[in-house]
């Protein structure tokens, strides 16, 4: 039984109750299951007697009995006792807690899954750096943590788009391709402008790529820089999410908005909607009427579009694609874009609550024999994902960017996350897996099966280690649900250390497999069946984080 089956057992007991006339309340549309912290408290609690005592105008205590009394009917429940003001604290026999192991088993790799988000339509924007240099570690980290909300996202049933929005136009651009036409003609690259051994790069190949370019006049020349530089950058930026197990489902170009005139458009539409108004010779819109600390300009007096009319126009874009809730992932620097976006979606007439959210990341440290490290030799004075890569690999750096939340800053030690030993969190429930996997490889080898489900005997994992291993077991699939909807990645990653630490303390105090002449007993199998379920929690655990669950270490 798992925790979300126990929580569907008290609702039907309060609706029993309720239908009896014993009680007179709404019954709860959720129920909260937990492990107690002391295991002589039974394997869960539940706080429903005090959650529904006042509005039944019954003592706590009084509801509680009435709840466990039909509570204590149901197979499976070995005892119950009511604690304190009113908690029930369950107890499952052994075959029922056990039972979750075939649970996990047959379900393979869909465990875990639910419904929590189906019907809805989530655009997940992470990353969308400008396209002007290689992804920096802040960009690193988005890009761990955003792909991996929406391999959760989709478990719990969401329809989830990622997408990169790509900068491709406005200033930023323009010193870019001014800094690669410099480098390549032998100038000092502008005040302004970028550098770092990337920009020679680029600049030679774009050489390389268009004999005869440097022939051309410095106007025509600057333009072919610019348009060449971005396609080869957005290309190394495509090759390195990749190489990172990130993949986007769009690529959305800023550009496109203005060629096709959908930022005139925007305008268009918000004006309709009463909100936009002239002065001074510019377009405004007026955003303070929705908690902005000011109204935005979005047409200059120049007749310039503004970055803010292309946010506009790009949220609204997202809403005529059919996405439901857009989810922004910003760096650091961005708090102030907060107010302004959510303006925008009550100026379209939208939901601010619900069709808007934005996430902001915090700052990535990186530390090598206690020293931060700061530079890189390719792009000068950022790290790159590249770098990142390079000092500790795919899968210890989409862990640890993880399992930290991003409201905090985090500070990767290179020397810990290359270690194989338990400091290092990515080793240590890799080797979990690993060490299950063992299990299997010699079980087949002494040939010993976990057997048929009718061979499979529940009842026999009763130990501690077993207990609070099952228990584990069976939180993985809310803490999913809660990961999907808090957008908090590293929920997934700490279970995964707790299920980890979990598993070691099982295989130290229970042996799976007999030694020497011992023979092979139903007690063999049951455990068999445990570590064959536990080790399918962690691979689909770390699959969602995009991480390996290798079978040797």
């Amino acid at each position: 039984m798992t925790p979300a089956e126990l929580s569907q057992a008290v609702q039907a007991a309060v609706s029993a109750a309720v239908e009896a006339g014993e009680l007179t309340v709404a019954v709860p549309e959720t129920v909260n299951v937990e492990r107690p912290k002391n295991r002589d408290h039974g394997d869960y609690a539940v706080n429903v007697a005090l959650q529904l005592a006042k509005a039944a105008g019954k003592p706590p205590r009084q509801v509680a009995e009435l709840v466990a009394a039909r509570l204590r009917e149901l197979p499976g429940i070995a005892k119950i006792d009511i604690a304190g003001p009113g908690f029930l604290n369950i107890t499952l026999d052994a075959a029922t807690q056990g039972e979750l192991a075939r649970t996990i088993v047959t379900a393979g790799d869909r465990y875990g899954h639910g419904d929590a988000f189906t019907g809805q339509k989530i655009n997940l924007e992470f990353v969308s750096a400008n396209p002007t240099g290689p992804i920096h570690i802040g960009g690193v980290r988005w890009a761990a943590v955003g792909d991996s909300l929406a391999r959760i996202l989709r478990a719990c049933g969401a329809d989830v788009t990622t997408e990169y929005y790509i900068n491709d136009a406005g200033v930023q651009i323009s010193k870019f391709g001014k800094s690669l036409q410099a480098a390549a003609n032998g100038r000092p690259v502008p005040e302004d402008g970028y550098v770092g051994e990337y920009i020679n790069d680029i600049a030679a190949e774009i050489v390389k790529q268009n004999p005869g370019i440097l022939e051309l006049d410095e106007e025509t020349q600057l333009e072919k820089f610019r348009a060449e530089g971005l396609r080869l950058m957005v290309a190394e930026i495509q090759r390195s999410m990749e190489e990172f197990g990130v993949h986007f489902d769009v690529w959305f170009s800023e550009k496109s908005l203005h060629d096709s005139g959908a930022v005139e458009k925007a305008v268009e539409r918000l004006r309709e909607q009463g909100h936009v108004y002239d002065q001074d010779g510019a377009v405004w819109l007026r955003t303070t009427d929705f908690g902005d600390d000011k109204d935005r300009v979005l047409i200059k007096a120049d007749g310039d579009t503004t970055y803010f009319a292309s946010d506009a126009a790009y949220y609204l874009n997202k809403r005529d694609r059919g996405n439901d809730v857009n989810v922004y992932m910003l760096g650091a620097d961005h708090h102030g874009y907060v107010g302004r976006l959510k303006a925008i979606v009550a100026c379209a007439g939208d939901d601010p609550s619900h069709n808007i959210e934005v996430l902001i990341g915090q700052f990535v440290k990186m530390l090598k024999d206690g020293e931060e490290v700061r530079m890189s030799k390719r792009a000068g004075n950022i790290i790159t994902i590249d770098d990142v890569v390079d000092w500790i690999g795919v899968d210890a750096a989409r862990y640890s960017l993880a399992r930290v939340p991003t409201d905090s800053t985090l500070t990767l030690d290179i020397d810990v996350l290359t270690s194989q030993t338990n400091e290092n969190p990515v080793f240590y429930v890799q080797y979990a897996h690993a060490r299950m996997s063992s299990v299997a490889r010699n079980a087949a080898e002494m040939g010993i099966e976990k057997g048929a489900d009718e061979d499979f005997k529940p009842e026999l994992l009763s130990t501690e280690w077993e207990n609070q291993l099952l228990g584990r077991l069976g939180e993985f699939p809310g803490v999913l649900a809660t990961a999907g909807e808090l957008r908090e990645a590293h929920r997934v990653a700490r279970y995964l250390e707790e299920l980890a630490r979990d598993y070691h303390r099982f295989y130290d105090n229970c042996r799976i497999l007999p030694r020497g002449d011992e023979e092979v007993t139903d007690l063999t199998r049951a455990r068999l069946w445990l570590a064959e379920a536990t080790r399918t929690v962690v691979a689909n655990g770390l699959g969602l984080l995009g991480v390996s669950a290798p079978e040797r270490m």
